[in-house]
C-alpha cells in the first residue's frame, strides 16, 4: 500500500528519484498524543537511485476542515524525527533529507499555502533569517473515484477517507467494499474488511451499524454477514466493560477535561491581553464559549502569531463558522 500511495500520488519527478522497493517502515510516531484523535502519521526510510538514504513522512489529518498551522506542525516532527535519528546514530555528518506529505480528506478543499514561509509576517527584508520548506498534498477532494489508484487495499482505503464525513457514505459502502471481492487471498481479504468496518464504526456519523451490515452483505454475501456477526459480538463485550467502568470514572474525566478546556481558553485570553493590553468582552466571550481542544489549540498558536485583535477576531469567527 505505501509503495503504491508513494508511487500514485507523489509527484512524478519526485518518484523518479526513488528505489522504491527499498521502502522501509519505522515503527516511531512523531503526533502529540492530545491530537492523536485528529492526526495519524507515518515514517518511511527509502533510498534514492543514487543510494542515499531519505525518510518520508505522512501525516493522515482526520478532521472534515483543514488545519491552518499544519506546515508548523510538520516542522516540530521533521525537528523529532532529525532528533531521534542522531540519538541512534543513524544520521551521518548532514541531516537526511524528509518528504512530507500530508493525506487530507475532509469535505472543504485545501486552501492553505503548502510552504512554511507563508506563517511568517515578512516584508522580505529579512527573508535570510526564514526558515523553509514545502509540503507535498493529498487532497482526496480533488479526485474523482476513478482517479483513485493503486493495488485493491489501497484504493479502498482511499475511497474510505474520502466518503468517511460525506452524506453519500451510505450509497457509496457497497461498492467500495466490493473492491475486496478483487482480492484473491480470502484470509486477508476477511481481516481488511472488518478493519474498515470498525474503522466506519467509530470514525463517522454517516452510518450505522445497520448500515455497515447491508453494506457488507451486499458487497460480500458470504462473509459480510459473519464479519459483521463478529463484529457485533466484539461490541457488545466492550459496551459491558465500558459499563462497568463509566460510572466510576464519567465524573472524574468530564472535570479534568473541562478544567483542560477552561486552562486552553485562559491561557490563549492571556496570552491576547499580554500582546494588546485589553482584549474586548466580546473576543473574551466567544474565546470562552469554545469547548474544542483541537480549536482552542489553533487559537492559542494565533494568539501568539496575529499582527493584530482585528486579526485574531476574524481567525475565530472563521473557527468557529
Amino acid at each position: 500500500m505505501a509503495r503504491d500511495f508513494l508511487t500514485y500520488y507523489l509527484p512524478a519527478d519526485i518518484v523518479e528519484l526513488l528505489d522504491i522497493d527499498t521502502l522501509e517502515l519505522s515503527k516511531d510516531s512523531f503526533v502529540d498524543k492530545e491530537l492523536s484523535e485528529y492526526f495519524s502519521d507515518l515514517l518511511y526510510k527509502v533510498e534514492l537511485r543514487d543510494g542515499r538514504a531519505i525518510y518520508v513522512y505522512v501525516l493522515l489529518e482526520h478532521k472534515s476542515y483543514p488545519e491552518p498551522l499544519i506546515a508548523f506542525d510538520l516542522l516540530r516532527y521533521m525537528v523529532e524525527i532529525w532528533n531521534l535519528l542522531l540519538k541512534q546514530a543513524k544520521a551521518g555528518k548532514k541531516l537526511p533529507m524528509i518528504i512530507p506529505v500530508v493525506l487530507y480528506h475532509g469535505r472543504p478543499r485545501w486552501h492553505i499555502a503548502q510552504d512554511f514561509r507563508s506563517l511568517i509576517a515578512d516584508d522580505g527584508k529579512l527573508e535570510r533569517y526564514l526558515p523553509d520548506f514545502h509540503y507535498e498534498l493529498c487532497d482526496l477532494s480533488d479526485f474523482e473515484d476513478e482517479e483513485i489508484k493503486g493495488a485493491v487495499v489501497l484504493r479502498v482505503a482511499m475511497l474510505v477517507f474520502k466518503y468517511i464525513f460525506r452524506d453519500e457514505l451510505s450509497d457509496r459502502l457497497p461498492a467500495i467494499l466490493g473492491l475486496l471481492r478483487e482480492l484473491t487471498d480470502k484470509r486477508s481479504g476477511l481481516e481488511y474488511l472488518e478493519t474498515v468496518l470498525r474503522y466506519l464504526s467509530s470514525g463517522t456519523d454517516k452510518v450505522d451499524k445497520d448500515d455497515l451490515r447491508q453494506a457488507a452483505e451486499a458487497a460480500l454475501p458470504e462473509i459480510g454477514g459473519k464479519v459483521m456477526s463478529t463484529i457485533a459480538e466484539t461490541w457488545v463485550e466492550e459496551g459491558m466493560q465500558k459499563g462497568l467502568q463509566k460510572g466510576l470514572q464519567q465524573g472524574m474525566q468530564q472535570g479534568m477535561q473541562q478544567g483542560i478546556i477552561q486552562k486552553a481558553q485562559e491561557d490563549a485570553i492571556d496570552i491576547l491581553e499580554a500582546r494588546f493590553n485589553v482584549v474586548p468582552r466580546s473576543i473574551v466571550e466567544m474565546i470562552n464559549g469554545i469547548d474544542d481542544r483541537s480549536v482552542l489549540k489553533i487559537l492559542h498558536k494565533q494568539a501568539v502569531i496575529v499582527g493584530s485583535l482585528e486579526e485574531f477576531k476574524h481567525v475565530l469567527e472563521k473557527a468557529m463558522s
